[in-house]
């Protein structure tokens, strides 16, 4: 995004500083407006090209929960956890982290 940014800036600045490109007005002959205003005028929606809009097919899946137990542990089951702390060896030095173990029990 920021490349982005960058060249469009850039060719803001080059299309500035050139000194071919500023704007100069200038008076059309008659023959010119005459052949101009026959012309039918364009839009920019008509200009625009059409194109058919693109069908997307979606399958469907059978939903599966992204938690585990993937079943049903029974109307009065009750979540046990346990947490501890663990060191973890990493480039930047030795860290502590908290870890945790779940699971289901029947209450």
């Amino acid at each position: 995004m920021k490349r982005i940014v960058t060249v469009a800036i850039w060719a803001a600045f080059a299309g500035l500083l050139l000194p071919g490109a500023m704007a100069q007005a200038q008076t059309a002959s008659s023959g010119l407006r005459i052949a101009a205003a026959m012309e039918p005028a364009v839009t920019d929606v008509s200009a625009q090209r059409r194109r058919p809009l693109r069908r997307v097919p979606i399958y469907r899946q059978e939903w599966a929960p992204d938690v585990y137990p993937r079943y049903n542990p029974g109307p009065n089951a009750v979540r046990d956890c346990t947490a501890h702390y663990v060191q973890e060896y990493r480039p930047s030095g030795t860290v502590i982290t908290p870890r945790m173990n779940c699971y289901w029990r029947p209450g």
